[in-house]
């Protein structure tokens, strides 16, 4: 009897996506030997040359113009891709999408990013593929652009963002709230004292700093430097992701240069960090979000991008989960919180309850199985 089969479709336009397209793959195949999955980023692996540089691009243009990233996702925010740029990108990057679909011959298409869900729903229109279409929603908020009519389930991260679908005449029971999809390492909570030993690391208040999946972090902003002043009481690791130029040029800058900050670049062990943390650092996108959420950490929101970032972040905010760091007097506030530790342990229970009651991480993995059945 043939496995059934899960084609994941994202792009590189940030990290998150395909993170969480990944996640979901070995979250179904640790669920379900029975099932075979393939993650593509579309873009990339049909136009190798053109797709990185457009990915390329839009990085710069994160790094260097945020608010023009803002501008335009608010100016197409209740529009779906329309007819003329799903036909530009069907001719310029997917004219090979339907052979990859009927060389793979999925059961299952899942999309978690806009854009390739975009291609296999015109696919799907205009009569090439006959494949259920699913589509994982990965942020906390439901841009126009990923709405089509041809997607047969939308898999999304909160009932509001279940709502604003279904005021976009998305039907009801082609909704489900699930979660966003971390990967399975996220799971399970690790052994504190291997994980300590194993970085070198102290048992003592931790705080962890992420710089987003690019390692969008600027070593002399006066928020990071002063967080550095409590390295005497406080733990910092700071995680820089693939931003190698950054992490060398803090590791020599002396105000850094303590046994109770770490450094650290792109890591795979961001599970095992949030175990042994008691407080978050982070650039609100939707999978560091939710990670963050999967381990029950309380969360500082670093500089969101304009535009989703900034609904993840007033979801979290606004669910008591967190709270946007905006000044000095936030780290004080924060910092001082977790150095009193009956308390602090008494507030960690309490949002671990919480959690419990708005998310279990693999629900979005549940979900698919069941839709398979």
């Amino acid at each position: 009897m043939r496995k059934k089969r899960v084609l994941l479709l994202s792009e590189g336009f940030g990290s998150g996506h395909t993170q969480a397209a990944y996640a979901l793959a070995v979250g179904l195949r640790l669920s379900s030997p029975g099932i075979q999955t393939r993650v593509i980023e579309l873009g990339k692996f049909l136009n190798p040359v053109v797709g990185p540089l457009i990915v390329s691009a839009y990085r710069k243009t994160v790094s260097k113009q945020p608010k023009l990233v803002g501008l335009m996702y608010r100016s197409n925010y209740n529009k779906s891709l329309n007819r003329f740029t799903q036909l530009a990108l069907h001719r310029v990057f997917y004219t090979h999408t339907s052979q990859v679909i009927d060389q793979l011959k999925p059961d299952l298409i899942v999309c978690t990013h806009p854009v390739p869900n975009a291609v296999v729903s015109r696919l799907k229109r205009l009569g090439q593929e006959d494949v259920q279409l699913c589509t994982v929603i990965t942020d906390y908020d439901a841009h126009g652009t990923w709405i089509s009519q041809e997607v047969n389930h939308y898999l999304v991260s909160t009932p509001i963002v279940k709502r604003k679908l279904m005021e976009r005449g998305v039907e009801e029971s082609r909704i489900e709230v699930t979660g966003i999809p971390v990967h399975p390492s996220f799971w399970q909570t690790s052994e504190r004292a291997e994980v300590l030993k194993h970085f070198g690391l102290r048992d003592m208040p931790t705080v962890l700093v992420m710089g987003g999946g690019w390692g969008l972090m600027d070593d002399d902003d006066d928020l990071l430097e002063y967080m550095t002043e409590w390295r005497e009481k406080v733990q910092l690791i700071i995680c820089v992701g693939s931003n190698e130029k950054m992490r060398e040029k803090m590791m020599q800058h002396p105000q850094f240069n303590h046994p109770n900050i770490h450094i650290l670049g792109f890591t795979r062990e961001v599970n095992k960090l949030m175990d042994i943390s008691d407080l978050l650092v982070t650039k609100p996108g939707g999978m560091t979000c939710t990670e963050g959420l999967s381990k029950g950490l309380p969360m500082l929101f670093y500089k969101p991008i304009p535009g989703q970032e900034e609904e993840n972040c007033e979801y979290f905010v606004q669910n008591g989960f967190g709270e946007k760091l905006h000044t000095q007097d936030t780290i004080t506030k924060w910092f001082k919180r977790l150095l009193d530790k009956p308390s602090f342990l008494e507030y960690r229970q309490a949002l671990l309850k919480k959690r419990n009651e708005q998310y279990d991480p693999k629900e979005c993995t549940d979900a698919v199985l069941r839709y398979m059945q």
